[in-house]
């Protein structure tokens, strides 16, 4: 199966699309069947498929891609888009998913287009980016220049977010002709107020590293989960603007009034070409407090208080060209007048980390399971003694045969083989527990009918895998 690359013009294999999307048809038809709750699988382990399949399948098989950059292999392109912006970097930019060959992982790897490195010293700023450790900031691990795109390209490599994409996608563009057109973009002020405070955690690392973010733009920070956002890009402009001096205090003064233009741009829901008519639809749909700190991070609000009473709000237009006035407009001063929206989203955070902890014990059945089934296989069937009159298949071990068959190998009054994942837990999970419950075995031939307990059948599980371990 193949189709047209905009970028390239060439046909591709999208095959490896086609099973993901066939494979993820099956998962949501099968979690739709009528079985008892406990078996149907949570919204994390249908998360994390999704995942495994969006990380490990190569969609887009591009031959004219390099087969190899430094040490990354199989190269695929996230961004599709043949219509690159040079606003941001100053060159058009591609980003693309690879494998290293060092350790096996998955990468993004930025690329550059045209990008001349004339000072060594330019490239080394990256070694600082690799020691900021946050969970709010996609992190960097290598900057190099390469010439396998046939030019000379800067690459950026971090880490890779699987079915990320950008606030824009998510919240500021149109929608297709395929999308619902009365749908709601609005950001809900919850939803608002969990970007502010990620953003600040962020902006609070990268700060205290000496460092500036620089690009702070809904094109470039990640969506990698349920209102759950990642700076990207950050160090790019370090390297590419290294020759334009500018203090760390005036950058990190920039990064403050580009945060709350971007908040700003979020809650118009639309790009803040009028910062004051902007700014009038965010008072009207936002709380006070919300509307105050916006107002603080662009300079028009009380350089003391970013929860304070506010005016002027047509100062804005000006807090680019104002953003360095005022030593007091830092990030711990803004973090302090948040306070209370930081323990809120630090208790949502936990109310997850609970979640997931929940989902992760009930998943430890798994392995309790797979032994099970793994000493059933062992036990059962094996070609080696079928006349060693020591381990022919009579007694506990018959009775394990026929629980298999019991198990994995019912056919309905029409003779077709009866898949029902429900019925296979519920009996293994009785197996494990050792239930006095009753099961009803029949052999092959119809002639014979055996009750027996999952207890006894536990006990004939262990006491035949035992001498099954004796004979080796």
């Amino acid at each position: 199966m193949h189709r047209l690359d905009p970028i390239t013009k060439t046909f591709l294999d999208i095959s490896g699309m086609y099973m993901i999307y066939l494979s993820r048809m099956i998962l949501e038809k099968s979690f739709k069947r009528k079985q008892p709750q406990h078996y149907k699988p949570s919204l994390v382990c249908i998360k994390l498929l999704y995942f495994i399949h969006h990380t490990f399948t190569d969609c887009w098989l591009d031959s004219q891609l390099p087969t190899q950059i430094d040490h990354f292999h199989s190269l695929v392109p996230l961004d599709v888009t043949h219509q690159k912006n040079a606003t941001i970097f100053g060159y058009p930019s591609w980003v693309y998913k690879a494998q290293s060959s060092k350790d096996g992982n998955y990468y993004a790897l930025r690329r550059l287009e045209g990008f001349r490195l004339t000072n060594e010293k330019a490239i080394r700023c990256v070694q600082a980016w690799k020691r900021v450790i946050s969970a709010s900031v996609v992190t960097v691990h290598d900057a190099f220049t390469n010439r396998s795109f046939q030019d000379s390209s800067l690459i950026f490599v971090t880490d890779y977010h699987p079915l990320s994409k950008t606030l824009a996608e998510q919240h500021l563009e149109s929608p297709t002709r395929y999308q619902n057109r009365h749908a709601s973009t609005h950001v809900t002020e919850p939803v608002l107020w969990g970007y502010v405070t990620q953003i600040a955690s962020a902006l609070k690392a990268i700060h205290s590293a000496g460092l500036a973010a620089r690009v702070i733009d809904a094109s470039k920070i990640l969506l990698t989960g349920k209102n759950r956002i990642r700076l990207n890009a950050c160090a790019i402009l370090d390297v590419v603007q290294h020759d334009t001096q500018r203090s760390i205090a005036d950058l990190q003064s920039n990064d403050m009034v580009s945060f709350g233009q971007l908040i700003l741009t979020l809650g118009a829901s639309s790009l803040a070409h009028n910062p004051t008519k902007a700014l009038e639809h965010f008072s009207r749909a936002y709380s006070a407090q919300l509307y105050n700190s916006v107002l603080w991070l662009l300079g028009a609000g009380p350089s003391k208080d970013p929860q304070g009473q506010a005016q002027a709000a047509n100062q804005s237009q000006n807090a680019n060209s104002n953003s360095n006035q005022g030593s007091d407009r830092t990030i711990d001063v803004f973090i302090t007048g948040i306070s209370t929206q930081l323990i809120s989203t630090f208790d949502s955070s936990l109310h997850v980390d609970d979640e997931l902890t929940h989902d992760l014990s009930r998943e430890l059945e798994n392995a309790r399971l797979v032994r099970l089934l793994t000493k059933l296989n062992f036990i059962t069937e094996r070609p080696e003694y079928d006349h060693d009159r020591h381990w022919s298949e009579n007694g506990e071990r018959y009775f394990l045969k026929l629980f298999r068959d019991y198990v994995f190998h019912q056919v309905d009054s029409q003779n077709a083989p009866v898949v029902d994942l429900g019925h296979v837990l519920t009996c293994l999970n009785k197996l494990d527990a050792g239930s006095e419950e009753k099961v009803t075995l029949i052999s092959r031939d119809e002639q014979s009918c055996f009750v027996v307990s999952y207890k006894e059948l536990k006990k004939g599980v262990e006491m035949s895998f035992q001498a099954l371990m004796k004979r080796r």
